[in-house]
């Protein structure tokens, strides 16, 4: 017989509190137009976006996460030194270590809490939600902070006409703590490597090491361009319409909720046609509040469905209380699906 105590965690958990942060520059498709070969008309068919915002100097992934947790810790009312784990998702944190989550817990006040990165793409913080549930019910951490956090834009080939109009700045927060009710459901989630090339970054930082720059990238000048992510647009819409549908279904089906009983569906922000297709075959019914802040914030990875559910509620579209689902898809590729109640 095991001498282990048993865990003394909350019978479930719950989203107390969500915060965002959005860059303060605001960059119009117009400012892409100057090295891609298109359109304004073109990129709001294709996309939905309309505009995003670039971080500046400042605005760095900790500086992003730090102010986007603030406003979460005081929407939650909880104290940063209440934080007993810190969860950082992205990929745009460009020191290999240590993770970027141990200064962001260093510098919001906790008292020595856990804090680890994940790199899981846009399905980033769905995978820190669910680690974030299962520490609060088993009991390693009372609240635990989860941060989508991404700068894109130093990501971006501006000259890829397939990818250059997609991808925004922006951090997204959650404090997850206990619940006497289930409040955020079972977690469908997974990934299929075999489509990992569909979404990728064009060349691993380790090339630079060899020193040849014919291995490199040139841009129209001529110069070794930074390594940016690419993508090939059909496979993945091809593959976000029809599985991640199926994968959403699976979330709704696994919470015990049919599309009736939903107020509220986050997807991650991805493409506006890619949102209206969901629901069309969802078959989410007209009461439903979707998410569609792409078109002012674009593709922000990990940061996009915290983003969004922050504005949903500041706008009055949603409230708390409501019954939301959110799924995350992207490279890898990944995803995760899950039922919450919004705080």
């Amino acid at each position: 017989m095991s001498k282990i105590k048993p865990s003394k965690g909350a019978p479930y958990a719950r989203i107390l509190g969500v915060g965002g942060y959005r860059p303060t520059r605001v960059v119009p498709n117009e400012v892409i137009l100057e090295k891609i070969d298109s359109s304004d008309e073109w990129i709001r068919s294709r996309s939905g976006i309309e505009t995003r915002h670039w971080a500046g100097p400042e605005e760095t992934v900790a500086a992003m996460s730090v102010e986007a947790s603030g406003k979460a810790l005081a929407d939650a009312g909880v104290d940063a030194s209440r934080i007993g784990a810190v969860v950082v998702s992205t990929v745009s944190h460009f020191s290999q270590t240590p993770a970027i989550a141990t200064e962001i817990a260093d510098r919001l006040g906790t008292d020595k809490a856990a804090a680890f990165d994940i790199s899981a793409g846009c399905a980033g913080f769905g995978y820190g939600l669910t680690l974030a549930k299962g520490m609060v019910v088993e009991g390693s951490a009372e609240y635990v902070l989860v941060i989508g956090v991404e700068r894109l834009s130093d990501l971006t080939d501006l000259e890829d006409r397939a990818t250059a109009f997609l991808f925004g700045d922006g951090a997204g927060a959650v404090v997850v703590g206990p619940s006497k009710e289930p409040a955020i459901g079972p977690t469908v989630w997974g990934s299929e490597g075999d489509k990992a090339e569909t979404i990728k970054q064009t060349v691993p930082w380790d090339r630079f090491r060899i020193g040849d720059i014919s291995a490199l990238p040139l841009d129209s000048e001529g110069n070794v361009k930074f390594p940016a992510i690419t993508q090939e647009g059909q496979a993945v819409f091809r593959w976000a319409v029809f599985e991640m549908a199926k994968v959403a279904q699976q979330a709704l089906d696994a919470a015990g909720i049919s599309p009736d009983d939903l107020d509220v569906f986050i997807p991650h922000q991805a493409n506006v046609r890619i949102i209206d297709s969901m629901v069309k075959t969802l078959k989410l019914p007209d009461h439903v509040t979707v998410a569609r802040d792409i078109r002012t914030t674009g593709n922000t990875s990990a940061a996009s469905i915290p983003l969004a559910m922050e504005r949903l509620l500041a706008t009055g579209d949603a409230k708390s209380g409501d019954t939301a689902l959110v799924i995350g898809f992207g490279a890898g590729l990944v995803y995760a699906a899950t039922v919450v109640t919004l705080p």
